[in-house]
């Protein structure tokens, strides 16, 4: 039953919170993240939003949250924010918007990633808005940004729209911070160190001329 409900919610990949480095990201409060993973927050219809700079871990924490609702029990959806509002746009084109709202207002945890990454045009950002306004104290909602809030309405494109919006997701939130260096960025850079490190010992190791191929003298 796990399992079928970690398909059904369709992850880009499956991660836990065993696998994350909490030391890396200091301004993240590990225990706050523990005690989210209980799944209390779901009981209570509460909301979750992931905050911080781009490679800081943001999906990975979303993904471990909604592992751990899977194995406490709790059927979700996983979506980031412009593929959901792809789906509204063309659910409302084919005159099905109803019965997806339905559905997304039903589901005990939606988890939408990336919401800032791209704008939204004005309807889908109305659309977003409406999913949002749905499942307020209905349902609990997992959003993870790489702006802070007062960058929203950059993505929203209004400023009524955006303080309706944040009114709805923060009336009862847990605000998750992770601001830090990219965990990417540090992986490509520890590559890199690792791969020259490698040329120059391999390069210390040959005793021939690179341009000539004659043995050096030693």
């Amino acid at each position: 039953m796990i399992e079928r409900r970690i398909r059904a919610a369709r992850f880009p990949a499956v991660k836990s919170l065993d696998t994350f480095d909490f030391a890396a990201i200091p301004s993240l409060n590990k225990m706050l993240v523990l005690e989210l993973a209980r799944c209390g927050y779901i009981l209570g219809r509460e909301n979750v939003i992931a905050l911080g700079n781009s490679g800081t871990g943001k999906t990975h924490i979303a993904l471990a949250l909604g592992l751990a609702a899977c194995q406490k029990g709790f059927p979700l959806t996983f979506t980031t924010a412009a593929s959901l509002v792809n789906q509204l746009l063309e659910a409302r084109d084919e005159r099905r918007l109803l019965r997806l709202q339905r559905e997304l207002a039903a589901v005990k945890l939606l988890i939408v990633d990336e919401l800032g990454y791209v704008p939204l045009s004005s309807t889908g950002a109305e659309l977003l808005f409406e999913v949002f306004s749905q499942r307020y104290e209905r349902g609990s909602t997992v959003v993870t940004s790489n702006l802070p809030f007062e960058d929203w309405m950059s993505v929203l494109g209004s400023e009524r729209l955006t303080g309706a919006l944040l009114d709805r997701l923060t009336h009862h939130v847990s605000i998750l911070s992770l601001n830090g260096d990219s965990y990417r960025l540090k992986a490509s850079r520890s590559r890199r160190g690792r791969l020259d490190a490698a040329e120059q010992n391999q390069a210390s190791a040959d005793p021939h001329d690179p341009e000539t191929g004659e043995v050096l003298p030693t």
